[in-house]
């Protein structure tokens, strides 16, 4: 089958990784896929070395007709039977540039924060996507409860996936950065710092203190940029560290690419999040065998399979995170137990195979099914999309 994937920024994000991932290892899982970019980033190279044929295009305004226009050649002249899109941006051009022809089109939901102008498309792409996409039930459950947007029907769960290839075992460089040594115990989270209620660093700052007093070779690392949106708490956890003087243990070391070299380096991965859609940093580290534990909101307890594959806290208690890092730190069996049990759920359930498969089980799936569009209105915005691009020609 012959399938797009368009999306409009290639800057680094769980979006972005797993459109590499799948772009990576389509053509090795019988995937003829298209990639488009509508705008740029630090990916781009990354994209354009893929497995996928690249084509890089631009977006100049928040409706931009000559992009559909442009996606439109392309879905002809590819002979495109499925256009894949990631946020609503992308799939506003995607249906604009289908009209009237017999394409099939599907929007994922990677996110849950939707300002009123994305949730005034979504409430008019929703019902007119042939299917829809959800990265977990608890995003299901949260857009079903928050907002109108028709759930009931036409959505789909289909978990992110994890490239393996992408996550081996390499040189602990973060380890020799801090100068830990082998007698260390490197506690790890990977997040951005945002001011959102997203990501919990704090509590996790607040667990450290008891923590450390009885057990004076742990550390602990936040890997991590502070967006220039959110310096609050990433000032709150810092400055939370220096008064109670455990600053020189806990490292705020910002953004790090190499993923696969930060957790070789860790020896628990802890993840605190208040509202989370999946928790992809939460797959790498247990794809790792690295024991993991995370808070207990509904997402992260689908991932750790209700806490067999993982240990959990409750949000925002930082006591009971002390207390079951303690457990883990003291006792290495159940470390290496649960890292074992949450290597073989991440490979069993959220490989990036594992997850192409279910995307082709839906695209199979669409193109046994009827067109559902109306034809007059199809044929009067195909009209007005033909002209624009003889005339950009």
């Amino acid at each position: 089958m012959r399938v797009i994937h368009i999306l409009d920024t290639l800057n680094r994000g769980g979006a972005e990784i797993l459109a590499l991932d799948v772009c990576r290892n389509a053509k090795s899982n019988n995937l003829d896929l298209t990639f488009v970019a509508t705008g740029g980033g630090e990916l781009e190279d990354d994209f354009r070395n893929s497995e996928a044929h690249f084509i890089r295009l631009q977006r100049e305004a928040p409706v931009d007709l000559r992009l559909a226009a442009q996606l439109r050649s392309i879905i002809k002249e590819r002979k495109i039977q499925i256009v894949h899109s990631h946020q609503a941006v992308e799939a506003l051009h995607a249906y604009l540039a289908t009209f009237g022809l017999n394409t099939k089109q599907v929007l994922s939901f990677h996110g849950a924060d939707f300002d009123l102008k994305n949730r005034l498309a979504l409430k008019f792409l929703v019902p007119r996507m042939h299917a829809n996409i959800v990265v977990s039930r608890g995003l299901l459950s949260w857009l079903e409860t928050e907002t109108r947007l028709g759930t009931k029907s036409n959505f789909n769960v289909v978990y992110n996936g994890v490239d393996a290839r992408r996550l081996q075992h390499t040189r602990a460089g973060l380890r020799d950065e801090l100068r830990l040594s082998d007698n260390n115990l490197l506690i790890g989270m990977i997040g951005n710092f945002y001011n959102n209620a997203a990501k919990d660093q704090l509590t996790v700052c607040k667990a450290l203190p008891e923590l450390f007093s009885l057990s004076p070779h742990v550390h602990c690392a936040f890997i991590g940029e502070c967006l220039e949106k959110a310096p609050g708490l990433y000032q709150e956890c810092v400055n939370y560290c220096r008064e109670h003087s455990i600053a020189e243990r806990v490292h705020f070391v910002g953004k790090r690419a190499n993923i696969s070299e930060v957790l070789s380096s860790l020896d628990l991965f802890v993840f605190s999040s208040l509202r989370d859609t999946f928790g992809i940093a939460v797959v790498e580290a247990m794809m790792m065998s690295l024991p993991t534990i995370v808070s207990d909101i509904e997402p992260l307890l689908e991932v750790s399979a209700d806490g067999t594959c993982a240990s959990v806290f409750r949000a925002k208690d930082p006591s009971d995170l002390t207390r079951k890092l303690i457990r883990l730190i003291d006792d290495p069996c159940y470390r290496s137990n649960l890292g074992k049990r949450g290597k073989k759920r991440a490979i069993e359930c959220f490989s990036i195979e594992a997850h192409i498969s279910s995307l082709t089980d839906i695209y199979r799936r669409l193109l046994r099914s009827p067109a559902t569009r109306k034809s007059d209105e199809l044929q009067q915005i195909a009209g007005t999309l033909t002209s624009h691009n003889s005339e950009s020609d």
